[in-house]
């Protein structure tokens, strides 16, 4: 199934529409709908997210710092 999408900003209330060969002959839709662009968080909203998504997780955190990874050891599979 292909797919046509176009993103325009009409100039007037018309509009053609060029349709690839694989689609003559086959039952289409054409929706047309307003894009809206999203909205820019403020700094203020960024930061209330991130307090928000620390206190989800917040149970789930893991200390790594004294983690050390030996290589040798994680491929040593006769062991």
């Amino acid at each position: 199934m292909e797919l046509v999408r176009k993103i325009i900003v009409p100039t007037s209330t018309t509009f053609t529409l060029t349709l690839p060969e694989e689609m003559i002959g086959k039952e289409i839709e054409v929706v047309a709908s307003e894009v809206k662009a999203p909205r820019v968080l403020t700094e203020l909203e960024k930061d209330q997210r991130m307090q928000a998504i620390r206190a989800i997780f917040k149970d789930y955190r893991v200390d790594l710092s004294n983690f050390k990874f030996n290589r040798d050891e994680a491929n040593n599979y006769d062991d």
